[in-house]
């Protein structure tokens, strides 16, 4: 929920509890098996983390959350944001929890000039302020719920607002201005090769290592992801003879523009291709939905 939307989250989220009810049923998959059901909602480090945190909370603290935010905060995926909405949320305990809807708020509020993200420490302290011990699960909700019905990111409806007689940015007619954001640097290009090399029962994948951008998944065999476009002379004849075509991916801190290069094998051949390269392995077709989506884009290409 903290990178994409009601309507996008909301099977995930139902399909993720079907399977795993409690967090000892997470705990106990097998990480495969969770990253094929995370494909499609990005950052998979958090589906790590998911991992990591459940079987923590089961090894640590006997399968229940812990009530103490500082221990909330030591548990893998838990940064500031998570350990104060599972104290308010789950506990119904004061803590200042601050998500972008209430920033929003506080910077419109204290008409504040500095902009995000360096304005983030102080509309924390701000937001603090406001904490209250009574119904503590309800003040944060209260504010998001304002944040997405009436202080709305575009055409806010400031006359209906509850808090518009000491909002500042109302008083100075452009609450639309607010939070102020630094300017946008522009998003790096990187090029890449991916390596499609396929038979009728599936096609090749590798472990990609624990650390870094999709750290510990599988994913196609590739070339490095880098500032240059590469030409035909440096691309290894023995791992793609035919490209069959280009796509580009949108990670957060770059665009990826890679070309794909297919090449089909016999069963025989496969088999053989497989003995000879031992870091690969076979993924059959029916398993594709365990790959991430940036390679799984690769397989539409296929000749």
């Amino acid at each position: 929920m903290q990178q994409t939307t009601v309507p996008h989250a909301a099977p995930y989220f139902e399909k993720f509890t079907g399977l795993w009810p409690t967090v000892r049923d997470l705990a106990a998959a097998a990480d495969e098996t969770v990253m094929a059901e995370w494909a499609g909602l990005g950052y998979y480090s958090r589906a790590r983390n998911l991992l990591k945190c459940a079987r923590m909370v089961v090894g640590d603290y006997g399968g229940v959350f812990p009530k103490d935010e500082a221990k909330l905060l030591k548990l893998p995926g838990f940064g500031p944001y998570t350990a104060a909405a599972v104290m308010a949320f789950a506990f119904d305990e004061p803590a200042n929890v601050v998500d972008g809807n209430i920033e929003r708020i506080m910077s419109r509020f204290y008409a504040l000039k500095t902009p995000l993200p360096e304005a983030r420490p102080e509309l924390r302290r701000l937001a603090a302020q406001w904490v209250r011990p009574e119904r503590a699960r309800d003040w944060p909700q209260a504010l998001m719920d304002l944040a997405s019905l009436v202080c709305r990111p575009k055409a806010p409806v400031c006359e209906k607002c509850p808090l518009n007689t000491g909002c500042q940015a109302f008083a100075e007619g452009g609450p639309e201005a607010y939070p102020r954001k630094a300017a946008k640097v522009a998003r790096p290009v990187r090029h890449g090769v991916v390596f499609l090399i396929f038979s009728d029962e599936g096609f090749v994948v590798e472990r990609r290592p624990e650390k870094g951008l999709l750290g510990g998944m599988l994913g196609l065999p590739h070339l490095e992801w880098r500032a240059e476009t590469w030409g035909e002379g440096e691309i290894l004849p023995e791992k793609g003879t035919v490209c069959t075509g280009n796509y580009t991916h949108v990670f957060t801190h770059f665009t990826l523009k890679q070309q794909v290069w297919a090449r089909a094998l016999s069963t025989a051949d496969m088999a053989d291709y497989l003995r000879r390269h031992n870091q690969y392995q076979l993924l059959t077709w029916a398993e594709k939905k365990a790959l991430p989506t940036v390679f799984g884009k690769a397989l539409k290409l296929r000749p």
